[in-house]
């Protein structure tokens, strides 16, 4: 009898010993699952994007140029979308028509940095799924042409970004354009410890990323985007905190948690987790979804095991979960939206957006994973790829 109850004890205690381990595995693997789910979906397209990306030669803001360009050959130049010629004065300064886009800007610059995030995006990814070095290879080819060749260099700066003939020969407003170097800085962040990867390479681009960074945070132009109080304050913090990370700026990390928690989500979301600001413009529904990713990616760069942005909530109960579960029917059924339908690409909205895959990962919300799986992954409106930095996920997980 004195041994057969340790033995039963010693079983006991094993049966509930595992018991507990199976409860906690299965509550942490199902994020693991999404993020296995995620690349199984993407693996064939990013294997298709990496083959097109291997074939590109680079291409800089100095392959094109404008007359109405007040910058010189190495300054990015856009011009303002919703600015348009005036009837009543046809060779004077543009007017406004909100939410209306230009189809005679300029936009050969904008066009090539998202060129160059699609190359970089998908030649990270591939390499992160397969280990393959040519993929690094490849890639330092366009980040040298960008960042560090005295030819082909883009200067470090926007001045001269959505410039409005007439009136303005640039804007703050501009600096949203760079969001599409995001997935470059992250892609550099994935490949930078490749062989194929040089040192000479890593530091010009870590060099002309914290000069830009120094820039967004001195100039007046940057200071004037980082206090709009709508979208363009939450990507100029999106951008800066994808930058600082490559650049590992922690100070500057830091400043971005704090403003997130103290500016950018009480100031600009409502009780109930929806942007106002957004929601009064004249493409609502395309507007909100643009915040939501943009606050979402906040949340995906920042959060560290200390500072979980993903857990936190203002005292009134305003949070990240709550601005996704608010948009998530009128993503799921877009029949449900109570306001104007958008004035512009109103039918082009959502794809398979950010917000609801990271969502998703966090918060074990299967309906939010299926719905991202459905949308689509890749889109081919040029106005829905300006607003969609992120379109490679996994170098982000």
């Amino acid at each position: 009898m004195k041994r057969i109850i340790p033995i039963f004890l010693l079983t006991l205690f094993y049966f509930i010993g595992t018991g507990f381990s199976k409860f906690k595995t299965v509550r942490e693997i199902q994020p693991v699952s999404m993020k296995t789910q995620a690349e199984a979906l993407l693996k064939k397209q990013i294997l298709q994007d990496a083959l097109w990306a291997m074939q590109q030669s680079p291409i800089t803001v100095t392959a094109s140029s404008s007359p109405r360009s007040a910058g010189g050959k190495h300054d990015f130049f856009s011009e303002a979308d919703y600015f348009w010629p005036d009837p009543k004065n046809p060779d004077g300064p543009y007017i406004n028509r909100d939410g209306l886009t230009n189809p005679d800007n300029f936009l050969e610059h904008r066009k090539a940095m998202v060129r160059f995030s699609k190359i970089i995006g998908a030649l990270a990814s591939a390499y992160k799924i397969t280990g393959d070095e040519k993929y690094v290879k490849q890639a330092v080819k366009h980040l040298r042409a960008w960042f560090v060749k005295a030819e082909t260099i883009m200067n470090p700066n926007l001045l001269f970004a959505q410039a409005v003939k007439g009136k303005f020969t640039g804007r703050n407003y501009g600096i949203i354009d760079t969001i599409h170097l995001m997935e470059v800085a992250q892609g550099a962040l994935i490949m930078q410890k490749a062989k194929a990867f040089d040192q000479e390479t890593a530091k010009g681009v870590k060099k002309w990323f914290a000069d830009y960074i120094l820039w967004l945070n001195t100039s007046k132009p940057g200071i004037q985007e980082k206090t709009v109080k709508n979208n363009h304050a939450t990507c100029w913090a999106m951008q800066v905190a994808s930058f600082a990370k490559l650049c590992k700026d922690e100070n500057m990390l830091d400043s971005l948690r704090t403003s997130y928690k103290t500016i950018l989500l009480p100031s600009q979301m409502a009780i109930d987790g929806s942007f106002p600001l957004e929601m009064a413009r004249t493409k609502p529904y395309g507007y909100a979804i643009f915040n939501l990713d943009a606050m979402t990616m906040l949340c995906q760069i920042l959060s560290t095991p200390k500072d979980n942005l993903w857990d936190f909530e203002t005292a009134d109960g305003k949070s990240i979960k709550k601005g996704i579960s608010y948009l998530y029917p009128f993503i799921a059924d877009k029949s449900k939206w109570t306001l104007q339908p958008d004035v512009m690409y109103w039918e082009s909205w959502p794809v398979a957006q950010p917000f609801l895959l990271f969502g998703a990962i966090q918060y074990n919300k299967n309906d939010w994973f299926i719905t991202w799986k459905k949308l689509d992954h890749k889109p081919k409106v040029e106005e829905v790829i300006r607003n969609l930095p992120v379109r490679n996920p996994l170098i982000w997980l």
